[in-house]
């Protein structure tokens, strides 16, 4: 991370960190659906560490559920002090994709192998959370309803 992602405290703006964690779910996202997938939602981000700059970041995303045409991917940011090789998980994420066609419309996503325990958990995990999320927009809209 260079000197021109810093903020006053010489530590990466979280709006810099926030935009690698998007870019690379949407890779892993579109990898996964064999086309273009743009961002729905992300889930809240607690900064746990700060990155200093120097520090190497690395980025982990998987795709943990698909819908019909929509992903979760979940995101992991380590950050590594080259001088030392301290690793210091900074930061994870879960966000939102839909995939699209060549026309912008939502297109179906191809299954998901759920094949480990792991793989399972995690499957579990991001069902529970879209269901949430769902039943949170579901809500925001009958508050809308309401308001006129």
């Amino acid at each position: 991370m260079n000197p021109d992602l810093a903020n006053a405290l010489g530590n990466v703006h979280g709006g810099e960190i926030m935009k690698l964690v998007d870019e690379a779910g949407g890779f892993a996202a579109m990898k996964h659906a064999r086309n273009v997938a743009v961002t729905v939602a992300m889930d809240s981000m607690t900064f746990l560490s700060p990155v200093h700059v120097g520090a190497l970041l690395t980025l982990n995303a998987s795709v943990n559920w698909v819908g019909r045409t929509s992903m979760e991917v979940g995101v992991r940011v380590e950050a590594e002090n080259v001088v030392t090789g301290q690793v210091t998980h900074t930061n994870s994420a879960y966000l939102v994709y839909v995939a699209l066609d060549q026309y912008g419309q939502a297109t179906p996503v191809p299954p998901l192998l759920v094949e480990t325990d792991q793989e399972r958990r995690r499957w579990e995990q991001a069902a529970a959370r879209q269901a949430h999320r769902l039943q949170h927009a579901k809500n925001q809209e009958q508050h809308k309803g309401n308001a006129h």
